[in-house]
């Protein structure tokens, strides 16, 4: 784009510069018309490639403009020349490097002063000779602070896109750390379940009357998988399982919801709590998924609303329960889902098929609302 843009502006003031020369005498050209035209192209097309080869293109035309003053003396030389001058004296600014940075536009203010002596020893006029000087100093010296909010900006470019891979791999950590808690958690549950089966076959196998071999058997072998279960269980969960001395402390359900609210209350969030509809048992799993929900919503309520005041609703419907936890906080609450605490609950959320919505209210605050299926 930028070496389209140089040719056209190099098209544009070589065509006005022969131009003007074969509709008229020009005398800021000179007499002689073919070096003229000579020193018309010579002046202008290099700015074609003033951003691939800025220094090349800083010596054609500075010796050029030179030549330019030299043959109009004693008049002014033409304008087009002075203009693809700043241009190149801009590309030096912006396009060069170490040592060329400074020594190529020095060389070419030197050459071109030189060359401007000789036109003023010929009778041309000196007066432009400062104003001309302070053009091109300041054109280099506005590319040169364009080149550094360039590298400015590529940088924070590069930056962003480092902050952004760095993002994801903490919300990919975030969600394998919180998978893992959810599978101790589960464990636990699963643990406890097929240990009742273990207690319950052999318990039967003890009462049954009579020989019923097949059914002694088959309890017997319920009893047996049962405890090889548990085992391979146990074994398992140990990869994932970082606080063993938790492994004896009772998961926590949805009955445990008064004692939780107590603890924020005293922490300094007032929250009311309220049941709709009959409670009725539910699954394990999910019982614990749902206290988790509400545990990890006001957590992030006690963090980010400030001072204001929390809602807990629990509602059991036919097949589902629903949690809501509200806030009239003013903190900075998001709906995006990057927040660590959002991951977990949308990874409990997902386990059982349910439903998380997860924003700011129309009215001010935050809002949970979480619905997981029962019995899906």
């Amino acid at each position: 784009m930028q070496r389209a843009a140089d040719a056209v502006v190099a098209f544009a003031l070589a065509a006005i510069s022969v131009g003007s020369l074969l509709v008229r005498d020009d005398p800021s050209w000179g007499a002689n018309r073919p070096v003229a035209v000579l020193l018309a192209l010579a002046s202008t097309v290099p700015v074609a490639w003033r951003s691939q080869w800025p220094i090349a293109a800083a010596v054609i035309v500075s010796a050029a403009n030179g030549g330019c003053m030299i043959a109009a003396a004693p008049h002014q030389a033409a304008f087009q020349p002075f203009v693809a001058l700043v241009l190149v004296a801009y590309s030096l600014g912006s396009n060069t490097t170490g040592r060329a940075v400074v020594l190529a536009p020095a060389a070419s203010l030197a050459f071109l002063a030189g060359l401007g002596g000789i036109a003023i020893s010929r009778g041309q006029d000196s007066g432009n000779v400062v104003p001309s000087t302070v053009w091109l100093v300041a054109t280099w010296f506005v590319g040169r602070l364009m080149r550094r909010w360039r590298r400015r900006a590529a940088e924070l470019e590069d930056l962003t896109h480092r902050l952004d891979a760095q993002r994801e791999l903490q919300a990919q950590a975030a969600v394998a750390v919180e998978r893992a808690r959810i599978a101790r958690e589960l464990h636990d549950v699963i643990a406890h379940n097929v240990s009742m089966m273990v207690v319950q076959a052999g318990a039967a196998a003890r009462v049954l009357e009579g020989n019923q071999q097949d059914v002694r058997t088959a309890l017997d072998a319920i009893e047996g998988t049962g405890r090889q279960t548990v085992d391979e269980m146990r074994r398992l969960i140990g990869v994932v399982r970082s606080d063993d001395g938790l492994a004896l402390s009772p998961q926590p359900t949805l009955r445990d919801l008064e004692r939780l609210i107590a603890n924020v209350r005293d922490a300094g969030l007032p929250v009311e709590l309220r049941v709709e509809g009959s409670p009725v048992p539910l699954p394990p799993g999910i019982d614990l998924s749902a206290y988790r929900i509400v545990q990890e919503a006001l957590t992030n309520a006690l963090k980010h609303a400030g001072r204001a005041h929390a809602t807990v609703v629990v509602r059991y419907e036919r097949g589902a329960v629903e949690v809501e936890v509200t806030d009239d906080g003013e903190g900075p609450g998001t709906d995006t889902g990057t927040g660590h605490g959002l991951v977990g609950m949308r990874e409990r959320v997902a386990l059982w098929g349910g439903e998380l919505e997860a924003g700011r209210r129309a009215g001010g605050g935050f809002e949970i609302r979480a619905r997981l299926p029962v019995g899906a």
